[in-house]
């Protein structure tokens, strides 16, 4: 049996980034894709509200993009910063809030694509983040928000989803599920854990945490908000640059490519 750990997931950065780090290519070359093709600024300068572990601010740094990021787990952006130092960058993240934030200088792009927004529980909360962001792109510049939307038939939504990641040793195998939605209250309770093998243990990190919902049809009113940032085209997470997607009610994951006006 397991050593059994009640805890936050992002309080484990290591193995938080082996997970999520080990596919980072896609979704790497997919943003250069976006910058090349829907913005006339160079892309040099990139900001990543609630960046974790800097799964992708390090690879963009290491091709010679200036990348900063904050995120509210101090024990991830040390992790964050820890890594930028090994490969001989100077610290890039800082402890703070995605929904309240300003930056001491423009980007010319900013991303989020892993569902981090929906951790924001409250419509202020979500409108003063996609308020800072676009405050922070210069004219031009790009936002790429990716999240799970709710579809109309809820009942019919994905519920699981499964990782397995190796390095060395060490081996972790994540799953995640929807324990229950409530649309009128715009709250999904999911569930996770975090099967953590080494050679001589297995641990299991349990966490229960809770996301805000969005239908295709409340993001589009909260993106309306905010009338500096303009819908220029939607993918899912295929993360394929010639196939844009259409929004409907049944959409689900979903990129949004937003454009600073």
């Amino acid at each position: 049996m397991p050593e059994i750990i009640q805890g936050h997931i992002y309080d484990y950065p290591k193995y938080y980034d082996l997970i999520f780090g080990s596919d980072w290519k896609p979704e790497f070359d997919f943003l250069e894709d976006c910058f090349e093709r829907y913005t006339t600024r160079t892309v040099e300068r990139l900001f990543e509200p609630a960046c974790g572990t800097g799964r992708l601010l390090i690879k963009f740094a290491n091709v010679g993009y200036d990348v900063v990021g904050n995120d509210l787990n101090p024990k991830a952006v040390a992790f964050c910063n820890a890594r930028f130092d090994r490969k001989g960058h100077a610290p890039v993240a800082v402890v703070g809030d995605m929904s309240d934030f300003r930056l001491k200088r423009k980007v010319d792009a900013a991303f989020n694509t892993i569902n981090s927004f929906r951790h924001l529980q409250t419509e202020k909360a979500a409108l003063g983040h996609i308020q800072c962001t676009a405050n922070a792109l210069a004219k031009g510049g790009l936002y790429l928000l990716g999240l799970h939307l709710t579809p109309a038939n809820v009942e019919h939504r994905t519920n699981e989803e499964s990782w397995s990641a190796r390095r060395g040793n060490l081996a972790v195998v994540s799953q995640m599920w929807s324990e229950w939605i409530d649309t009128r209250k715009r709250q999904e309770h999911v569930g996770m854990t975090f099967d953590v093998y080494t050679p001589t243990s297995h641990r299991r990190i349990e966490e229960d945490t809770t996301f805000r919902t969005y239908t295709a049809a409340q993001m589009k009113r909260l993106l309306a908000k905010v009338p500096s940032l303009e819908v220029v085209e939607t993918f899912d997470f295929s993360y394929d640059i010639d196939t844009p997607i259409p929004i409907d009610k049944e959409a689900e994951d979903v990129v949004y490519v937003l454009r600073k006006l």
